[in-house]
């Protein structure tokens, strides 16, 4: 079992006890990246987590992001590069771009 495994395990358990979760995904990167293209970060409405999608640098920005889209949901892309300013905030500093797509999984009761 893979590392992605465990991430899709623990958010079918979540949804099993009735909790709002919302799956993040790297879905394109350029230059230097703390995260490969395919990595995932699965968020409960209790703000538990399972996976990474940024080593730590975006994690709070699109943890941010999964709250609303749990409640709303809306997917969204987030793009973070070192020419956005919220990207300079989360501590994307390492010269390079990623782009996270978050969405809400399973039927929000």
């Amino acid at each position: 079992m893979s590392k992605f495994d465990d991430i899709l395990i623990k958010a079918e358990l979540w949804r099993k006890n009735n909790k709002s979760v919302a799956l993040a995904t790297v879905v394109s990167t350029w230059g230097s990246s703390p995260r490969p293209v395919g990595s995932q970060m699965a968020i409960s409405e209790d703000l538990d987590i399972q996976g990474s999608v940024s080593g730590g640098c975006i994690e709070s920005s699109v943890i941010t992001a999964a709250q609303e889209i749990m409640k709303t949901g809306k997917p969204k892309l987030l793009k973070y590069g070192v020419s956005n300013s919220e990207a300079w905030e989360a501590g994307l500093t390492c010269g390079g771009k990623v782009e996270v797509f978050v969405e809400r999984i399973g039927d929000n009761d």
